[in-house]
């Protein structure tokens, strides 16, 4: 692959939890590494998060859902909040999006599933690349509502559908068939499939470049014998919090063999364990993947790259999704059908089924043996494959 020296790119993605800027980075790191300048455009808890890895970053008008007291996406309220005002933000932010990019001039716009990019792009003739794992999203279905998401849904697949088409290549940072965890998310009209690609996942660090697993446990004060539990609990902060609540009761109470990690998801809170129990409490983990490849065991969300990061760390896991979210469970489903996690209801959870569940997985040797026959398949090649699509887009522009 050539460098990109004097390459400017820049980056727009969803700013909705962390998950969407997140996997950018590895890609903005070793762009920035060969000479390109990058710049951030995004929105919510992305924002902090590109400024806090060093990157310039620009604010645009958010756009969200709302959740409940227990994490849930809330139609109604969503409904309330965005339904009228989510056109005209949007259009602000497309807008705001053609403003940006007049003033840095880029080389090519990477929408990480966001639409306003690309059709600011698109008006200025600007190259884009797009990276999602949601083609076509799923509305959740509340019983009074039901009507109303399944016209939405329709409307939302032809809309949105349409608008994914509009950029110049698109990436899905996911496993080829039949080992694709979003299928449910990737109904793709014949006029686009050629423009897409599974590319894997794009990994910040692999595995052998992580810290050692005595290492790091000898650091958390997790002695040989005992098992390590890492809960990775992120996204939205009102998704995560009634999550946290409820687990981290339970983790304290685990027997002494096991210890557990909770991290709390604040990329702006302290580094520093505190332990209650066997529970090691982390506002923010500095670097998950050191613990992702020190532990015995994964409980998250069922976000798309929490999900594609253990599996490629050959890490089994319980997935509780965020209620009545039809991409988590849709995750979680596709994982416990690849046989490498179990899933279960947030309304189920309880300090001795947890357990069990715990138990059951780490006594099982399936888990692992499924795990390690995925990662013969080199499904951790994301960032590279980014980047020579990258190249190829920049290349075409006219």
């Amino acid at each position: 692959m050539g460098d990109f020296r004097g390459a400017r790119v820049y980056f727009t993605p969803n700013g909705i939890g962390l998950g969407h800027v997140s996997r950018n980075m590895p890609i903005a790191y070793e762009l920035r590494r060969r000479g390109a300048d990058v710049l951030f455009s995004t929105y919510l808890e992305g924002i902090d998060y590109a400024k806090s890895q060093g990157f310039s970053a620009i604010a645009v008008p958010p756009i969200s859902m709302a959740n409940d007291s227990s994490g849930s996406i809330d139609l109604k309220m969503s409904s309330v909040r965005q339904g009228v005002k989510a056109l005209p933000t949007f259009m602000r932010q497309v807008n705001q999006e053609i403003k940006h990019i007049k003033a840095y001039m880029p080389d090519v716009v990477v929408s990480d599933s966001r639409l306003s990019s690309i059709f600011a792009a698109k008006m200025l003739h600007v190259p884009v690349l797009l990276i999602l794992n949601q083609f076509t999203p799923l509305i959740p279905r509340q019983r009074d509502m039901f009507m109303l998401a399944k016209v939405a849904d329709g409307v939302i697949m032809t809309l949105i559908g349409r608008g994914w088409g509009y950029a110049d290549k698109i990436l899905i940072p996911d496993f080829p068939a039949p080992y694709t965890l979003s299928i449910d998310c990737l109904r793709i009209p014949g006029p686009y499939q050629s423009k897409v690609e599974l590319i894997g996942a794009i990994l910040p660090k692999m595995p052998k470049e992580a810290r050692s697993r005595d290492e790091v446990r000898a650091d958390l004060g997790v002695r040989p014998e005992q098992k390590l539990v890492y809960a990775g609990i992120s996204g939205p902060r009102a998704e995560r919090l009634p999550l946290l609540k409820i687990l981290a009761p339970i983790f304290e109470t685990f027997p002494d063999e096991y210890r557990v990690v909770m991290s709390m998801g604040n990329p702006n809170g302290n580094t520093q364990p505190t332990r209650r129990g066997s529970l090691i409490e982390v506002d923010w983990v500095s670097d998950r993947f050191d613990v992702l490849n020190a532990c015995d065991l994964v409980v998250s969300r069922g976000g798309h790259e929490t999900m594609m990061q253990s599996i490629c760390y050959g890490k089994p896991s319980i997935i509780i999704p965020v209620p009545k979210h039809p991409e988590q469970y849709g995750n979680a489903r596709r994982a416990q059908e690849l046989g490498v996690a179990h899933a279960i209801h947030q309304r189920h959870i309880e300090r001795d089924g947890l357990l069990l569940l715990t138990e059951e997985i780490l006594g099982n040797d399936s888990f692992g043996k499924r795990l390690a026959d995925l990662n013969r398949k080199g499904i951790g090649g994301g960032v590279e494959r980014s980047l020579i699509a990258l190249e190829g887009v920049i290349r075409c522009r006219p």
